[in-house]
């Protein structure tokens, strides 16, 4: 066994991990980075890369479906399946470099490619590595969580971890699970050529807001895609090619191929947490509002931190202990501005509060602007008017933004803004947006929210024409 000592130690060389180290380590701190599995973690490998680049491929395939309204001859697709998934690959393997144990060295991190498990409250064993660290950062992800349904056991299955590897076209693609990754992929595969039906226990995108999932939803049930809500598996079996899942109520749904998206899991198994007195529950490991576990010497970011699930949350969270763990200065994680989008078409985004929170908050209080995509020249030029910007304000401040529509997770990041320094609906109307352009929305919600002030205010109209009145 050898032994090592070091400033900082990261577990796990996911969004996070990779954020803490590199940063650490360029700024002068003595780092260690322990990854078992594949650099770049989920996001890349398993995640927000691969689900989009196979959204992309499905978007050509719709778009060339779909495109008399253009003056283009609608064409019907000849969709190689397996090809999509060399584009897929292709896409991982050109951001790859970015994550590689290769790049982390040259910023001066040792990477050791291994899994870490505590020994103590300040040790991790690695391999043939035993650890000593002044500080530790723990950002080991989550996993696909799999219920125990009944028969699930028997049946072969896909995952997010498995999915981009399937190069067989499904016939019949099952979805148990009718969150973001469980649509995204419906939406992908009903445009490459699959029938998709999507079996949800609750409610479909059940964590946004009811109106724009509403909007979502029925788009991609005129896609042709079968959601059903209100519908928990109850048995699944068959064969590989021929599966069936039994709901509650007794309704059996066939399929040939099933993906299980109905949750994450944090990675925490390995990491023999009780041996460094660090506390955990069943969402994660439990911290305080600066991430620092129940050992003051540990931090827990990302998804394995419990909370939001995102690889920019993580990404986030890195920025937060940098100032704590390097500078020993304090520092807190916020949630208020953090956005979340779902890269359906048409997109989903929300940051802050829904309007159903704000109104559970805050009550009279509240004023809801709204703006309709329809209204935007750039939309209805591109035929993209689906949709619509809602925004929840009180005394002249946003406390949350609801997007439904095209690029409606590239408008989210106005608002992320917005929220985080605390601005007024005043300074986002001072907002100059190029004409024509989708982003545009975002400061005609503003004025949408000025409109009856300015417009519909006798206080108003009387000074006008008192100034009117008197001036030369």
């Amino acid at each position: 066994m050898e032994n090592l000592k070091c400033d900082l130690l990261v577990i796990g060389a996911g969004s996070g991990g990779l954020s803490v180290a590199a940063g650490a380590s360029q700024m002068g701190a003595d780092v260690i980075l322990l990854e078992g599995h594949k650099m770049g973690g989920d996001c890349l490998n398993f995640g927000c890369v691969p689900s989009k680049a196979l959204l992309a491929s499905a978007k050509v395939a719709y778009g060339q479906a779909h495109a008399s309204a253009f003056g283009i001859a609608d064409q019907v697709p000849q969709i190689d399946y397996a090809a999509a998934k060399d584009h897929v690959k292709d896409i991982i393997a050109t951001i790859e470099p970015m994550d590689s144990q290769e790049r982390f060295e040259g910023f001066g991190v040792r990477v050791i490619r291994e899994y870490g498990e505590f020994l103590s409250a300040t040790e991790v064993q690695a391999g043939a590595y035993k650890i000593t660290a002044r500080r530790i950062v723990i950002s080991t992800g989550s996993s696909p969580f799999v219920p125990p349904i009944p028969g699930l056991d028997s049946v072969s299955y896909e995952t997010n971890e498995t999915l981009f590897e399937l190069r067989e076209q499904p016939k019949h693609l099952l979805i148990i699970g009718g969150g973001p990754i469980g649509l995204e992929m419906a939406q992908a595969h009903i445009r490459l050529g699959c029938a998709v039906t999507v079996i949800e226990g609750a409610r479909a995108l059940g964590k946004d807001d009811p109106e724009a999932a509403a909007l979502v939803l029925e788009s991609l049930r005129n896609e042709g895609i079968e959601i059903v809500e209100g519908a928990q598996a109850a048995e699944i079996r068959g064969d590989a090619g021929a599966i069936e899942v039994q709901t509650a109520d007794g309704r059996v749904f066939k399929g040939s191929h099933l993906l299980m998206a109905v949750g994450r899991k944090p990675n925490i198994d390995r990491l023999n947490l009780d041996a460094a007195g660090i506390e955990s529950t069943r969402a994660g490991i439990k911290v305080d509002d600066g991430l620092i576990t129940t050992n003051r010497k540990v931090y827990a970011i990302g998804d394995v931190a419990g909370g939001l699930q995102f690889t920019h949350v993580a990404g986030y969270h890195a920025g937060v202990i940098i100032k704590s763990a390097l500078f020993g200065l304090p520092s807190k994680a916020k949630t208020n501005h953090i956005p979340w989008a779902t890269y359906t078409d048409p997109e989903l985004a929300q940051v802050g509060l829904t309007e159903a929170q704000a109104r559970e908050k805050f009550g009279a209080r509240l004023e809801v602007a709204r703006f309709d995509m329809h209204h935007n020249d750039r939309a209805v030029a591109e035929r993209k008017t689906n949709g619509f910007i809602k925004l929840m304000v009180v005394k002249g401040r946003p406390v949350g933004a609801t997007i439904a529509g095209p690029q409606a997770g590239e408008l989210i990041s106005l608002w992320s803004l917005v929220l985080a320094n605390n601005l007024k609906m005043g300074q986002v109307a001072a907002m100059v947006a190029p004409y024509p352009s989708v982003g545009e929305l975002n400061k005609r919600v503003a004025g949408a929210y000025f409109t009856p002030r300015l417009f519909e205010s006798a206080t108003v109209k009387r000074m006008v024409g008192f100034v009117q009145r008197w001036l030369p």
